[in-house]
């Protein structure tokens, strides 16, 4: 039936390009912005994860950061620990010089002495990085050093819920000089008081008498030791010398250990960073599996909507055109 009222030509050819060009629309988004999943009425599920993904990569980039800032806080420790490890060993080499010296030759070496020791203690006030300084402490009204943290990782579980994980640096293993007075604080140590006999570290003070036999409860410091007394002007016994080569060597151990405890920690940080950095690539790509456009396949389909938008104009002018012979009729 041929009709002026109802086209049904027209409608049916209008609504093929109307479904085209909504398609053609779609195609040129994903090719501009690259992304098959741009918003969330795109796909709702994959647009929320994506977000959530996103964020968290970014979560990790401040880690990957905070990892590099604590490795730098690490490997400043770990110089001057090195540092004031030589330091010690000339101090050593030196009492070892002074045993079975004369109270004057002493006394020379024990300029040396002094000048090492407050070495010692610059390289240990020195190795401060971005405020933080685990040789040398002020531990305030603590008991103990605080321990620094390193955010190592940005954690998601199954239910969605985040975390921070740690690694952290046990400062009152690595401590050389405590400033703190509080009661109970333990000295760092090279400004601890040690032993003569054992050179284990004690809480208990009991001077040397310089020139007297060495006595079992004799306490000696590094930081302060010394084989000459210029108060009294007599330098110290061989037997007194000898604990301080006991009370140095047990300051020594404790330092590796400590060298050894910032060594573990660089190590971790530097596997932490790789696996992080590893990790935020994986996420990138799974993000990208999800939303990211084929740019090959919308390329082909866009070229194959460009004819269907063409042949659908076409299609819609012949219909519209159907109209114009029932003038004829009337002729």
């Amino acid at each position: 039936m041929a009709s002026i009222m109802t086209n049904a030509s027209a409608l049916t050819a209008l609504q093929s390009l109307s479904a085209t060009q909504k398609n053609l629309d779609t195609t040129q988004a994903r090719i501009s912005t690259g992304y098959r999943v741009s918003q969330a009425s795109d796909n709702a599920a994959y647009w929320s994860i994506a977000t959530t993904m996103r964020s968290d990569n970014q979560a990790m980039s401040t880690v990957s950061d905070a990892l590099g800032l604590g490795a730098s806080k690490v490997d400043t420790a770990y110089t001057g620990m090195n540092s004031a490890i030589d330091t010690i060993n000339q101090i050593k080499t030196k009492l070892v010089a002074s045993y079975g010296q004369t109270d004057a030759d002493k006394e020379k070496t024990q300029t040396e002495i002094a000048a090492l020791q407050k070495q010692l203690k610059a390289y240990a006030d020195g190795a401060t990085f971005s405020g933080t300084n685990m040789l040398s402490v002020d531990s305030g009204t603590a008991t103990a050093a605080a321990d620094v943290k390193i955010v190592s990782a940005f954690n998601r579980d199954a239910s969605g819920s985040s975390s921070i994980s740690t690694i952290d640096v046990n400062v009152e293993s690595t401590k050389l000089y405590e400033a703190g007075t509080t009661a109970g604080t333990a000295k760092g140590i090279l400004d601890a008081n040690r032993l003569g006999t054992t050179g284990a570290i004690t809480t208990t003070t009991q001077a040397p008498t310089a020139g007297a036999a060495s006595a079992a409860g004799d306490t000696y410091s590094v930081a302060t030791l010394k084989v000459y007394d210029s108060t009294t002007g007599k330098g110290f016994s061989d037997s007194q010398i000898a604990d301080q080569m006991k009370v140095v060597d047990a300051a020594l151990k404790d330092m590796t250990n400590a060298a050894t405890t910032l060594g573990a920690a660089k190590s971790s940080i530097d596997l932490q960073k790789t696996f992080t950095q590893s990790l935020m690539d994986s996420i990138d790509r799974g993000v990208g599996q999800l939303v990211d456009a084929d740019m090959n396949k919308e390329s082909t389909r866009l070229q194959a909507l460009q004819v269907q938008q063409q042949l659908g104009v076409q299609a819609l002018s012949i219909a519209n055109g159907s109209s114009q012979s029932i003038l004829s009729l009337f002729r």
